[in-house]
């Protein structure tokens, strides 16, 4: 895919997500107008060329358990979805495949819910010392998985993987967690098999 078509998809995936509260809704018009005011978005080199940097998280969920996995990040100290930054010239989705492999040691496969596109977009800056401080872009990515599948979980960044209900990560500290791991969580809906939830969507 030549780098205008690349472009121009990455932003219909962030144009055609919907918004469930204000906050996403802040977040998809602040990326859009990140996308239409430059075309250099992939990173390149740490720590932050260019800032922000452009991201695909996936969770690896198994809905008739109800659990997503999560990983015991090494370097943020934080339970965190997979994945990881996008690579110059990768679309979003081909990011998940890779990371898929070399984090989990599986295939990817697309949760029927929402197939290959994000259901979740979040602007953060990162915890980090000032010199290695910058904003992550990410578009989140459900994938279909079990828990009783074998995973080939990468240590070098991962301390831990588990499998995580949502009330053991509504009980546990948020600080443990990716600050927007339960907005997310609202989104995928994982006892209702998918269905968005009944809030008000914002445009």
């Amino acid at each position: 895919m030549d780098p205008a078509a690349l472009h121009l998809a990455i932003s219909d995936l962030v144009a055609g997500l919907s918004p469930h509260d204000e906050l996403a809704h802040q977040h998809r018009q602040a990326t859009l107008a990140w996308l239409s005011s430059t075309g250099d978005i992939f990173r390149r080199a740490k720590p932050a060329t260019p800032s922000p940097h452009l991201v695909s998280y996936f969770l690896l969920i198994d809905r008739a358990a109800a659990r997503v996995l999560l990983c015991d990040h090494r370097l943020a100290r934080l339970w965190l979805p997979t994945g990881g930054h996008v690579e110059p010239g990768e679309h979003p989705y081909d990011a998940v495949q890779r990371e898929c492999q070399e984090e989990l040691g599986i295939s990817a496969v697309p949760d029927p819910a929402y197939g290959a596109s994000p259901f979740f977009l979040t602007v953060t800056e990162t915890k980090d010392v000032a010199e290695r401080r910058h904003t992550d872009v990410s578009l989140w990515f459900a994938l279909s998985g079990q828990t009783s599948q074998s995973l080939q979980a990468d240590e070098r960044e991962f301390a831990e993987v588990r499998w995580w209900s949502e009330a053991e990560i509504k009980a546990a500290s948020p600080e443990l967690f990716d600050p927007h791991m339960g907005r997310a969580l609202e989104v995928l809906q994982l006892s209702a098999g998918g269905r968005p939830p009944g809030t008000r969507r914002y445009v």
